[in-house]
């Protein structure tokens, strides 16, 4: 694993050490890497909904063929 060096508002840097206080993260770096796992999963999902409703447009307009996936 790479370590890397960031700077970030001292706000964002509070935030993060009461959740690890809360005990929501191990520590700083937890909480750091939970945060962008989140958002590559975010945007992975946004990627898959794109597909998705480009996938029933491609339906509605070949309907005598496919299904969409909602009745619109």
């Amino acid at each position: 694993m790479v370590q890397v060096q960031l700077r970030i508002p001292d706000q964002t840097v509070k935030e993060i050490d009461e959740m690890v206080e809360e005990g929501k993260f191990k520590s700083r770096s937890d909480a750091i890497k939970t945060m962008v796992s989140l958002y590559e999963e975010r945007v992975k999902t946004m990627e898959f909904f794109n597909m998705l409703m480009k996938r029933s447009k491609e339906a509605e307009d070949n309907s005598n063929i496919l299904i969409p996936l909602e009745d619109g």
